[in-house]
């Protein structure tokens, strides 16, 4: 689980000119500020379910939707190669930003 406060996320894009796109990808980043935050928080939250403390390419990790709404990874590179090797068959992925707090909760399944 991870949370990431929408402000305090938007004061980083301010201030740092390419703090989106460092962390995000595009597609990620030309999201609102709310998505953005969200999505920063699911990829904290699946480095701590696959224990990774250094080394995650944050690019390698994406989240998608699907004509529902649902969101779900697309991981590669890294995040693949460490996945695999803790035998994860599957990645759960929740959602949520309300009250300028975004929330994401991942569980890796092996």
């Amino acid at each position: 689980m991870d949370v990431c406060e929408v402000a305090r996320f938007a004061r980083a894009c301010d201030r740092w000119p390419g703090f989106a796109r460092r962390w995000l990808t595009d597609a990620e980043a030309d999201l609102p500020m709310h998505s953005q935050a969200a999505r920063f928080a699911a990829k904290e939250a699946l480095a701590k379910a696959l224990r990774i403390e250094r080394g995650l390419g944050w690019h390698d990790a994406e989240v998608i939707v699907d004509e529902f709404g649902r969101p779900s990874f697309v991981i590669s590179g890294s995040v693949a190669d460490r996945a695999a090797a803790l035998g994860v068959t599957s990645i759960h992925l929740s959602l949520s930003h309300d009250a300028g707090i975004a929330t994401a909760f991942v569980v890796c399944e092996t």
